[in-house]
């Protein structure tokens, strides 16, 4: 029997057992300090999280402000769009069908003003034609009589349906249209459906068209006047910035593998950090080039750049930009691999692969000034010359070396090794050079694909019309030349 001293003060139960006596029931309860500091650990989790979330979107935020604005604009727009709601007279204009522009902002309204342009003529496009057809067959099924009527509407949402669903597989439309086919198969659908059971369906589809308007009309005012962000400026941009950054990561990686020794440990702990953050920036950038190429193709002229601008030419220059980068990640890969040259054999190539890596860089810097400031290049020419120059000298330093490793095989070594039974060994010092002939390779793949970035370009610079400076003019009629492969 279980004392009640032992018992906690308070209520206590008894259970009488069968031979008379009684037990006192004791609750094995958890102790208010375990579970007062399992709910204060939580509590602290949760602000430290939340805390960690706010500073996290606090940084995002001055990084790019142009964020914050968006969020504002996207706030304004549903202010305004939500007068038509709350004030009965704009609310009788549109009927009870207000809410549709409420949900049109919310749909259409991107970071962009290409995006949301393109959204809004999407939308209103679909719909017009949805709701046409959607009247015109409405009509034909009711005049066909009560029994034939659903079979109709059923045949028509299930053909109409099919090929708008169709052509969203086909590229061209898919890249343009692909929101406003969406629209179109929800339109008709809910015209279609719906005008079996409504009367005044004509009433109805004004109503939603009349809202839908409303809601676009808004979204294009206020992301074009209230700090407008153009999908084209950001193309621009997006492609100026990788060409920097790739030349910076072709710097990183022949300052990392030719260093001194005295700031061997320097170049290594800056350079890996610099070739992710560009290289690889620029080879995982494709789709966003072609969803701001597509979007800058609906905006209108702004800025330097008038309506019909060749958006299409910043594509085949980032396409070139991203086959150099992944000759400069093969670059990286050669360079930090386990297999490593000699030290004297670095230092006997390094002034001209440093010289082939400058001239590439300085290339690609000088294109990349040339796309920031929409300006030509009287001097780019010359610079590529200059590249091409220091390619030479590396195959000339490359031949000679080999030539001098062979002339350092005796005859009677040449017979043992071809005479051996299948095992040839070449020279030691090839062997040992091997590395070193790969990365030199890899300046040379390099250098010819900085040219054709050159090319692409100067094709974009010709056709977007891209200035002279006044001072280089002169420097252009005297050398007029043009940087042809």
């Amino acid at each position: 029997m279980v004392k009640e001293s032992a018992v906690s003060e308070g209520l206590q139960w008894r259970i009488n057992m069968q031979d008379g006596s009684s037990k006192i029931l004791v609750s094995e309860s958890v102790p208010r300090t375990r579970v007062c500091g399992a709910l204060q650990g939580f509590f602290m989790g949760f602000l430290f999280n939340f805390w960690g979330f706010i500073l996290k979107a606090w940084n995002i935020g001055l990084n790019d402000p142009k964020k914050f604005i968006h969020c504002i604009k996207v706030g304004l727009a549903l202010c305004l769009v939500s007068v038509f709601y709350y004030m009965r007279p704009l609310y009788r204009g549109v009927g009870g069908n207000a809410m549709w522009a409420v949900m049109t902002v919310v749909a259409v309204f991107e970071y962009t003003v290409g995006a949301t342009l393109c959204k809004c003529v999407n939308r209103v496009i679909g719909t017009c034609l949805a709701g046409a057809l959607g009247v015109g067959v409405h009509w034909i099924a009711s005049q066909s009589g009560k029994r034939f009527e659903p079979i109709i509407l059923q045949i028509s949402v299930f053909l109409l349906a099919a090929v708008a669903t169709f052509s969203r597989f086909i590229p061209s439309v898919k890249a343009r249209f692909d929101y406003g086919a969406m629209i179109f198969i929800l339109t008709f659908s809910l015209v279609s459906v719906s005008g079996y059971r409504v009367e005044k369906l004509f009433e109805l589809a004004h109503h939603r068209l009349s809202t839908i308007m409303i809601g676009t009309s808004i979204c294009i005012i206020t992301t074009m006047l209230f700090f407008p962000v153009w999908a084209g400026s950001e193309l621009h941009n997006l492609i100026g910035n990788n060409t920097e950054k790739l030349a910076d990561s072709l710097d990183g990686c022949l300052a990392d593998y030719f260093g001194n020794d005295e700031n061997a440990d320097n170049t290594k702990k800056e350079a890996p950090k610099k070739i992710l953050l560009s290289y690889k920036c620029v080879l995982g950038s494709k789709v966003t080039e072609e969803s701001l190429a597509n979007f800058a193709r609906w905006e209108p002229a702004h800025g330097g750049f008038n309506f019909g601008h060749p958006w299409k030419e910043y594509l085949k220059v980032g396409a070139s930009l991203r086959s150099c980068a992944y000759c400069i990640e093969a670059l990286n890969g050669s360079i930090n691999s386990d297999a490593k040259a000699p030290d004297v054999f670095k230092a006997h190539f390094s002034k001209f692969c440093l010289r082939l890596s400058s001239s590439s860089s300085l290339v690609i810097k000088e294109l990349s000034t040339v796309i920031n400031t929409m300006t030509k290049s009287t001097k780019i020419y010359l610079i590529v010359q200059e590249m091409n120059n220091a390619v030479e000298e590396l195959q000339n330093a490359l031949k000679s070396f080999s030539e001098q490793s062979t002339a350092s095989l005796t005859v009677p070594e040449l017979e043992e090794s071809d005479n051996g039974a299948g095992d040839t060994t070449a020279s030691p010092a090839l062997v040992q050079i091997v590395p070193l002939v790969t990365v030199a390779s890899l300046l040379m793949e390099i250098a010819a694909r900085t040219e054709r970035i050159a090319e692409a370009v100067n094709s974009l610079a010709n056709k977007a019309e891209f200035k002279v400076k006044s001072d280089e003019k002169s420097m252009q009629l005297q050398n007029p030349k043009v940087l042809t492969r």
